[in-house]
């Protein structure tokens, strides 16, 4: 504050008689003795203030802290006031001020913990509110008192360490805290160690919370777990205090090593089985179980030459498991005596005391039992010459019992046989043919078993062999032409690729190609006229020497195959000759029948021509019938308009009336039905034939009149029956055949006779409109084109 502000620390100050000023007089003149004066003088020393202390957790309230005074006003007309946190600041309420005297006071009690110092700015005014002094800073320290525990920072720690461990080594450390002032005594913490429960095998660095090993002899077989209580204190060890504990866990090392429960043991296996357990051989080991230090591995060391034993770890209990893993067999052997080894999968520590009895002698007697017969060789294998006789030895396939003190007569029994084709012997297992085999390999299952086991080989046992017989090849069959038979060949030798022949073998290799192809020697001419050239190991070309006649020729020809003994086969061959073109190709009507081809006779190409003929000519007439009848029901009698000439036929084979009789037919008939209703011609019945017998005509049914072209032909050919049928007229040579003839013919005669009579009154030129055919006729008798 200013020089002229006077401050007062609480009691002490007044106890002590301490004044902020000049200890000389003051000079009234002076009103504002902070300020420079405009004068030459000396200045006085601003006051430095120190920090104003006060402990925690004070009870008398309100406490006086300090007061300030102002030297610019009289007492009573300065007013004082503070400002900051624990005043009008959070938290409020802690810190107040006398306004008039300026004594500042503590109202509640403080916590270092919270808050460790508080600073305020104090105030002068004059009664008017004007500022008499510059703010003045107040820093108030709350002094620690040792009101809190020290605290860990866990209730339990834990550590490890091995057994056996040395001095000194580091295990797990213990941290603690306390909320006091660090700086002072109330925090200064330490560590100690209250209680063990046993020898002291540990220590604590009471300073750091360390714990550590401080002897040997950490066994975890006799301790596994040590559970330490810890204490921590405040005021280096005097003060407040707090515990926690610590769970200090022993590991394990193989410091021991495995050891049979007793030092032999006696089992039984039985003979010719593997993969059976024989026995359970027992161990001990203290280390921690589940663990490598603790789980047994056995060897046998001895007694087992030839590796028929083995041991496994059962990894529950940590016995050792003895079972046979080759077939033991009692004639050789009766009894093993082994010796077998336990050890730990860890290595056992070099201090570790060796086992007294880490090794056993473990007995074991072969049982014997009934075993099966044994096949020398299983499976047999043979051959056999294909097509062999039945009762042809193939192999004698027995077995042998190695049950030597039990003595079997065996019997033989095929288990296997589809097509039975072999037979076995059962009493001594000869194997024979029964018939010949019908493929090239043969399996065969042969049983044998005891016939009369004694008691003590009972139950009876069986053995199984396989034969397997390997079907020889034998050349025996020839060469054949194979399909398709040959072709033609050009009369010209030097026309044509020649003919390509091949041929086939039913034999397998090496019975059957490469095939010699030769013309058979009993025909020396053969040789003269043809040749035969090989082309690859199953084909031949066979060409003409010179040329010879065109038609049939007969060839014969020898085939034979590779086999041993070679077979041969002579075959015919019928060829044709042809008169070929430049291109090689027979000419058409210049080569023989093609039939006349390989295998095929003359007489049988006769009898398929004539065949044939026959068949034609008894088809042929039903066929032309047929089509006969299709044209009469398909041919249309009325021509389309474009032909319609108006053709009025007479038939004179019916002696009527001549060609005066027009009644004959009415042209308007052949008109169609549509037409006929649009012209207005009546449609009824038509008379009675004046040359009917009694004027008769047996009653007709009424039909309905046609409404297209194709309709026409069906309306007119029924017509026709009904004509024919009729049985009330005569059997009249003529085409009246329509339900209705018209009463007269619109064309007139075209008779010469007429025409000579009346050309002049006759008007011809309607003929042009019935086509080309009448034109002719219009231009004789009608008028010239163009006339009046």
């Amino acid at each position: 504050m200013g020089a002229a502000l006077l401050l007062a620390l609480g009691l002490l100050a007044q106890s002590l008689g301490l004044s902020v000023g000049s200890p000389g007089p003051r000079k009234p003149s002076t009103l504002y003795p902070w300020r420079r004066a405009p004068t030459l003088g000396r200045v006085r020393r601003a006051w430095v203030i120190p920090p104003i202390s006060v402990s925690e957790n004070h009870k008398r309230l309100p406490y006086p802290l300090v007061q300030i005074k102002s030297d610019k006003q009289p007492l009573g007309s300065v007013i004082y006031s503070i400002q900051g946190p624990g005043v009008d600041e959070e938290p409020r309420g802690i810190f107040s001020i006398d306004r008039l005297t300026g004594k500042v006071f503590l109202n509640t009690v403080l916590d270092r913990e919270r808050t460790d110092r508080f600073r305020l700015r104090a105030f002068a005014l004059d009664l008017g509110g004007s500022t008499l002094e510059d703010p003045t800073e107040l820093e108030i320290v709350v002094v620690d008192q040792n009101d809190n525990r020290p605290a860990f920072l866990q209730e339990a720690f834990s550590g490890r360490v091995l057994e056996g461990a040395v001095p000194g080594t580091f295990v797990t450390r213990a941290e603690a805290t306390d909320a006091d002032d660090p700086e002072t005594d109330n925090a200064a913490l330490r560590y100690s160690i209250l209680q063990q429960g046993g020898p002291e095998f540990f220590s604590i660095d009471e300073l750091t919370g360390e714990i550590r090993t401080v002897q040997v002899g950490l066994d975890r077989e006799v301790v596994a777990v040590y559970n330490l209580t810890l204490q921590v204190a405040d005021m280096s060890g005097d003060g407040l205090t707090a515990t926690a504990s610590a769970i200090i866990s022993v590991d394990d090392i193989n410091d021991n090593a495995p050891e049979f429960a007793r030092d032999e043991f006696f089992m039984e296996a039985p003979e010719a089985v593997s993969g059976v357990d024989v026995g359970r051989l027992e161990v001990e080991d203290r280390d921690l179980p589940g663990s490598p230090n603790w789980v047994a591995r056995f060897s046998i060391l001895g007694g087992d030459p030839d590796g028929q034993f083995t041991i496994r770890t059962d990894p529950k209990t940590n016995e050792g498991v003895l079972s046979v893993m080759k077939p033991l067999d009692y004639e050789s052997r009766e009894l093993y005596q082994l010796t077998v080894l336990v050890q730990n999968e860890a290595p056992l520590q070099a201090a570790a005391p060796r086992a007294k009895r880490g090794q056993a002698r473990v007995t074991v007697h072969v049982r014997d039992v009934n075993e099966a017969p044994v096949f020398q060789e299983n499976p047999l294998r043979t051959s056999l010459a294909e097509g062999a006789p039945p009762g042809t030895p193939v192999a004698t396939f027995s077995a042998q019992d190695p049950d030597t003190q039990q003595l079997q007569r065996l019997s033989y029994s095929k288990d296997y046989d589809p097509e039975d084709w072999l037979h076995v012997d059962g009493a001594t297992g000869r194997v024979q043919t029964q018939r010949p085999p019908a493929r090239p390999w043969v399996g065969l299952g042969v049983d044998a078993e005891p016939t009369a086991p004694p008691p003590a080989a009972s139950p009876p046992r069986t053995a199984t062999g396989t034969l397997s017989v390997e079907i020889l090849e034998v050349n025996d069959h020839a060469p054949v032409l194979a399909p398709p038979p040959p072709g033609s060949l050009c009369s010209e030798p030097h026309q044509g690729a020649g003919l390509l022949l091949g041929a086939t073998d039913e034999d397998l290799p090496p019975h059957g190609a490469p095939f010699h192809f030769q013309l058979s020697p009993r025909l020396p001419e053969l040789g003269r006229n043809w040749s035969l050239s090989p082309v690859n190991v199953s084909h031949a070309r066979l060409r003409l020497r010179h040329q010879l006649p065109e038609g049939l020729h007969r060839l014969s020809l020898l085939l034979r195959d590779s086999g041993q003994p070679p077979q041969q086969r002579e075959q015919p061959l019928n060829v044709t000759v042809c008169r070929c073109g430049q291109d090689g190709a027979c000419l058409p009507g210049a080569a023989a029948l093609r039939a006349g081809g390989a295998g095929v006779s003359l007489g049988a190409l006769v009898i398929m021509l004539a065949s044939a003929l026959l068949l034609l000519l008894l088809v042929l007439p039903v066929a032309l019938r047929a089509r006969m009848r299709r044209r009469s029901r398909g041919k249309g009698l009325l021509l389309g308009p474009q032909d319609d000439l108006r053709d009025n036929i007479l038939n004179y084979d019916e002696q009527g009336g001549g060609e005066e009789d027009q009644d004959a037919y009415d042209i308007a008939q052949l008109r169609h039905p549509a037409e006929l209703s649009a012209l207005g011609v009546p449609l009824g019945r038509p008379p009675l034939r004046l040359d009917a017998p009694y004027g008769r005509v047996p009653h007709q049914a009424s039909r309905a009149m046609p409404t297209s072209p194709a309709d026409i032909a069906d309306f007119i050919h029924d017509g026709l029956e009904a004509a024919d049928s009729d049985p009330s007229v005569p059997p009249y040579d003529t085409a009246l055949i329509y339900d209705y003839e018209g009463d007269g013919s619109v064309a007139g005669t075209l008779s010469s006779i007429l025409s000579s009579l009346g050309d002049q009154d006759q008007d011809y030129d309607y003929l042009r409109d019935w086509g080309p055919r009448f034109a002719r006729l219009a231009d004789m008798y009608g008028h010239p084109w163009g006339s009046d």
